[in-house]
């Protein structure tokens, strides 16, 4: 099972296991959503959304990137899925911390 820490700074699937960006975990896991969208660590905030299951966590990260990049059209909550490419996982069996 992931831990809220192993979820947002995993960067792939090698089959069962979660392989996590070990460097960033080791910086980061104690910011909160806010913080880390702040940082512009984006897809680790996003994550760490996806985890809490909260839509205003979720709000909060599309508002600070919209502010923080400035493409010219601002990115929607539904988009950030895809834009990350961050999904709810279940039946993670282990870790692999690089």
């Amino acid at each position: 099972m992931l831990t809220r820490e192993d979820f947002i700074f995993t960067i792939g699937y090698d089959g069962p296991a979660a392989v996590i960006d070990g460097t960033a975990k080791r910086l980061y896991s104690k910011l909160s959503t806010k913080e880390l969208a702040e940082k512009g660590l984006f897809k680790a905030a996003y994550s760490s959304a996806i985890w809490s299951k909260n839509n205003a966590d979720m709000e909060l990260v599309a508002q600070i990137y919209n502010k923080t990049v400035q493409t010219g059209s601002n990115v929607s909550v539904s988009s950030l899925e895809r834009l990350f490419g961050v999904f709810p996982v279940i039946n993670v069996k282990r870790s692999i911390i690089l």
